[in-house]
């Protein structure tokens, strides 16, 4: 076939011609929108920050409204404002919104504290770590790096069923073991065991309500491990440990 052979079929020619008028209205289309969407006739004016916010501040806010919201309401990058937001120590999810036609909407969702990893972190009440200062008085858990929600979930149950002893939980411990140890915050350790914490616990909890405070004893320790009842300790006066037993 040469090359004038083309020439002799209109309706190839037609096809090829309707081929390139599309593809130039679509190139005139996209640069027309790019041209229109960057002019400086879209400026965000509004950014509104919604959520219940303890921790993160207004000048935290201002400064990442300065720094990372580029461009205009069209060419913001919604994803890249996200990341920003979620770098906040204290913000533990955002997702943001676009408002015709001026506005930004943030909602911002705070870590809530539960407790304390060790010295290392905090922990929030979905049992995630995050990093951040907060002086209220937390318990305290430890364990492996991955029993952290393991053991926020146990401080629930454990605290829930220590509730009726007027004691709380101070320090809750998972050992590499497998085992648990309750510190109250009357200063006693309570060791659970692996198996059954939880009816050992209502046990002891039973016990201690309605016979060990009323003997006016302060203890320091109490071994749940046992299968018919539990053993508990005094604090140490003198050199020698008074024990007792309760079955």
């Amino acid at each position: 076939m040469g090359p004038g052979v083309l020439w002799n079929k209109p309706a190839a020619l037609n096809w090829i011609a309707n081929l390139l008028y599309g593809l130039a209205a679509v190139l005139l289309m996209y640069g027309t929108i790019y041209v229109v969407v960057h002019l400086p006739f879209f400026p965000l004016r509004e950014v509104c920050v919604e959520g219940t916010l303890n921790h993160v501040t207004r000048e935290q806010l201002k400064l990442i409204v300065s720094r990372h919201l580029q461009g205009n309401f069209f060419t913001l990058d919604l994803v890249k404002a996200r990341d920003a937001f979620e770098k906040l120590p204290w913000a533990r999810n955002v997702s943001l919104r676009r408002r015709w036609p001026d506005r930004l909407e943030v909602v911002v969702e705070e870590h809530q504290e539960l407790a304390r990893w060790g010295n290392i972190a905090l922990v929030n009440t979905y049992g995630e770590l995050f990093h951040a200062a907060s002086d209220a008085d937390l318990p305290v858990f430890y364990g492996p790096g991955d029993g952290v929600r393991e053991v926020a979930e146990q401080y629930g149950k454990y605290s829930r069923l220590l509730a009726a002893t007027g004691m709380q939980v101070s320090e809750l411990t998972l050992t590499p073991r497998r085992a648990w140890q309750v510190r109250t915050d009357n200063g006693m350790v309570i060791e659970l065991g692996r198996e059954d914490t939880e009816a050992r616990l209502v046990k002891f909890a039973s016990v201690y309500q309605h016979t060990l405070s009323k003997l006016g004893v302060t203890l320091a320790y109490a071994d749940l491990r046992y299968p018919n009842g539990f053993a508990v300790r005094r604090p140490v006066r003198t050199s020698t440990n008074k024990r007792g037993a309760v079955s």
